[in-house]
Parts: C-alpha cells; structure tokens; sequence
C-alpha cells in the first residue's frame, strides 16, 4: 500500500508547527509561566527548546524519514532489536493519553467560541466555568471537537491534514498579533510584561529544580517530540528535504507563538484579574474571558480570541489522532476511514473520565503527559545515536546545507549523553516531586549518572551483537 506524502516542504513545516502550537502555547505556556517564576521560567523554557528541544526534534525526524513509517513500524523496520518496538508503543499509547484530556480543553475552547457571541460567560466568569468545566456538558463538547478531529484526520494526510494546517497556521499568526497589540494598550500590560519579561535570576536559583523539570517538560509537550508526533509526520517527507532547517524553522516558529501569546495573555492578567495569581488551567476561561466582559465589542474580541485558540487546538489534535491512525493503516492494512471512526470510539471512552473528574484531568495534563513524553525522546535520542549510529548520521545530512553539516557528528554524540542525561535528571525531578520526596539535586544527579552510564553500555553493547535490517518499503 502506497503512503501519503507532504506536497510541500512548506506543507509539512505548517503542519508540524501546527502540532507543536497548539494549546500548549497558548493555554498551558500562560499557565505554566505564570506558576513558575513568570520569566525566570520564560528564559529557561527558552534555552531548553533551543538546547535541547531541538537536537531532539531531528532525531525524532531523522527516525520518521529513515523508515516512512509510524513509531511502532518505524522500530520494527529499522535495525536494531525487538525490544525497541515497545518504545513505539508507548509513543501510541501517549497520543491517546494526550488527545483524551486535550479534546476536554478542545471542548471548553469551543464552547466558548460559540458563547462568545452572546456573552454567556460574561455576567461571572469564574461561576460559569466552574458550572460546565467538568461533567455531561463538558462531555458533550468534548465529543464535538473530536468529531471535528476526525473528520479532518479521515480526509488524509495531504487533503485533510495538510490543507487543513495551511489555512489555519497564518490564521493563528495574524488574529495573535491583532490580539498582541490590542493588549498592548490595556490599562496595565506594563505591570504584566515586567513579570513575564524582566528575568528574576533570583527566584530561579530559590526553585531551580521545579522552575527546570517544568520548564522541560512544557518544551517537548509544545514541540510534540516524545510521543511520536514528529516521528509519523517525518515519515511522509521525501528525501530532498533539509531535516536540520526543518527542525529549527519549527522550533523558532513554535517560540515565537509561545511568546506572542504570553503578551496577549499577561497584559489582561495584569490588567482585568489579579496578575499570575489569576492563571492555572482555568486562566483563559476566567481571567482572560472576564476580560471581555468589561470591554466594548467584548462579544466581538472574545469570539476572536477563542477562534484562535480553537484553530491552534485542532491542528494538534489532528497530529495526536494520526499517530495510531497511521500505526493502524500501516501494520494492517486497514481503511483509514474505519480505523479513524474505531479510534473516534475509543478515545471518546478513555477521554469521558477527563471530562467527568477533575482530579483524574489534572494529573493527566500536569504530569502524566510530561513524563511519557520525557521517557519517548530520551528513547528516541538514545536510538539514533546508539542503534542507528551512522545511519543516522548519513539521514541527518540528506539535504543538508553547509552550515548544518559540519555538526552533523557532534549532534550524534550529544544526543547520545548530554542531552538524555539531562532529560533523565528532569524525569526523576518530577516523579520524585509528585511521590512527595524533597529532592537534593546533586542526589537526583548522581541517580541520573548511575541509571544513563550502564544503560549506554548495555545498548551499545546488545545492538553491536544484533543483525542489521533494512527499511522495507512502503512502496
């Protein structure tokens, strides 16, 4: 069976970006900041997309293009052993976990789109969300968005997918910068800048350990690196494609929406509710749509506002429903029509405890989420760098220009050691941190040491002992 492939580079680069916005920039970035130091973890989320996020993104490409095939096939068709396959399903199983809380806030973003134009939640905010965050009518707009999810997903990955993101992207782009500079003239978005803006080195030092593992985690959920997002959107790319300048081009572009939104976002924080302290999951439903209520054409800006968070929120739900459609149509042949509306079916039944329980959302987007996707890249870096080794490498340059060339080894062996080291040490910050452990970061360090070392020997050791296979193809 043949496979869908990108029509265009810039096709592809709108739909991955389209992935990694979403609502983690827009709703879960304000949140996140504001929880966190405001800028002292604006900087820091900064460095760790630019350090980090990104040599991570290309390994995540480099596997997606050098097996045209979804996570799950992608370590069946590559060399190495077979228990490397249980990495890509993992990956599968975290889309689910993802799309069934993110179709939750898909809901509430569109049902506040719909009520925008006539005010519904502007006599109190605060009670109107508390009354339709959880329970049947969450549910019933939850399903909604999914369906909506699904249709897109059905059409294909050029038709649906790609079509759809080429439209939505500059959508997204245009109607935040309008939003940006309307926020810009509120009464004190110079008390909101300052917190999101002027770096406090001071209280990153007093809660570094917290401020870093947030700040990791917020990177790879807003890139989609570590539950194989980028991996099956790698695998429609062709060859002739600079995987280095995709990467950074998705990660500048995913920053610069991040950014945008936190001045839209701050300013009315500061400005209409009671600054950070109004933020949490619930800031764009209470603090932001609050602020419409006390603004003229209120109706007009909120349903702009929520218009552009309901696109950024469908482009990436369409990126966490393909993965286990695209595993699907692979490994057995299926129609992607029917196995969309099978997976519609089950991600309705394993989203409905999120969308009924507010205990079970929370730990589901706070912390689950990160830690699945921080255990998928360090897997992710640690395969291209210890399995496929120099096939890597030689996918890695494949279209590559002159400047992305000479760092093609050095690449190799970062993501190989420092980075995945460095992952490791944010993995068990924050599991250590939701056991209820106070956390030494020299203790977590010499964990993180002794866990990484051995595990590098014992793969590059066992993969030095298993016979090559070559990608079979699609075609």
């Amino acid at each position: 069976m043949s496979r869908d492939t990108w029509a265009s580079r810039i096709g592809f680069i709108l739909a991955a970006v389209g992935s990694a916005v979403g609502l983690g920039n827009i709703w879960r970035f304000p949140w996140m900041t504001a929880q966190n130091g405001g800028s002292a973890f604006l900087v820091t989320y900064l460095f760790i997309v630019i350090g980090v996020g990104v040599p991570g993104l290309l390994a995540t490409l480099v596997i997606g293009r050098r097996s045209n095939r979804n996570p799950v096939g992608a370590f069946k068709a590559l060399k190495g052993s077979r228990g490397w396959v249980l990495l890509g399903g993992i990956c599968v199983l975290t889309s689910v976990v993802l799309i069934s809380f993110y179709s939750v806030v898909g809901g509430w973003i569109l049902r506040y789109f719909i009520e925008s134009f006539t005010g519904a939640y502007f006599a109190n905010p605060g009670a109107h969300f508390e009354a339709v965050n959880y329970g049947i009518g969450a549910f019933q707009y939850q399903v909604l968005f999914l369906i909506i999810t699904a249709l897109i997903v059905m059409v294909g990955v050029r038709e649906g997918i790609e079509t759809t993101t080429k439209i939505m992207m500059p959508g997204v782009a245009i109607l935040l910068s309008v939003m940006a500079i309307w926020a810009f003239r509120q009464p004190n978005a110079a008390q909101g800048y300052q917190f999101y803006l002027s770096f406090d080195g001071q209280y990153l030092s007093k809660n570094f350990l917290s401020v870093v593992s947030s700040a990791a985690g917020q990177a790879l959920f807003t890139l989609s690196i570590g539950g194989g997002t980028m991996l099956t959107y790698a695998s429609y790319i062709e060859e002739d494609r600079s995987l280095p300048f995709d990467a950074s081009t998705i990660a500048i572009l995913n920053l610069g929406i991040g950014v945008l939104a936190g001045l839209v976002v701050f300013p009315l924080l500061f400005s209409y509710a009671d600054g950070p302290t109004g933020g949490g999951p619930g800031a764009l439903f209470v603090s932001i749509a609050g602020a419409f209520a006390n603004l003229p054409a209120g109706e007009l800006l909120g349903a702009t506002f929520f218009l552009v968070v309901l696109l950024a929120a469908i482009t990436s739900s369409i990126s966490m429903l393909e993965i286990p459609v695209s595993f699907l149509v692979d490994e057995f042949g299926l129609k992607r029509s029917r196995v969309t509306r099978g997976l519609f079916v089950i991600v309705v039944a394993t989203g409905a405890p999120n969308a009924f329980n507010a205990a079970v959302f929370s730990f589901v987007a706070g912390h689950l989420v990160s830690l699945l996707m921080t255990l998928g890249l360090i897997g992710f870096m640690f395969y291209a760098a210890w399995v496929l080794g120099p096939d890597a490498v030689e996918e890695y340059l494949k279209g590559a220009g002159s400047l992305s060339r000479p760092f093609a080894g050095v690449w190799r062996y970062a993501i190989g050691s420092v980075f995945p080291v460095f992952l490791l040490f944010s993995f068990y910050t924050d599991s250590l941190s939701l056991a209820g452990y106070s956390v030494d970061s020299m203790e977590v360090l010499a964990v993180t040491l002794l866990t990484a070392i051995p595990f590098v020997v014992l793969v590059h050791w066992s993969e030095r002992e298993t016979p090559s296979k070559t990608t079979q193809s699609m075609d």
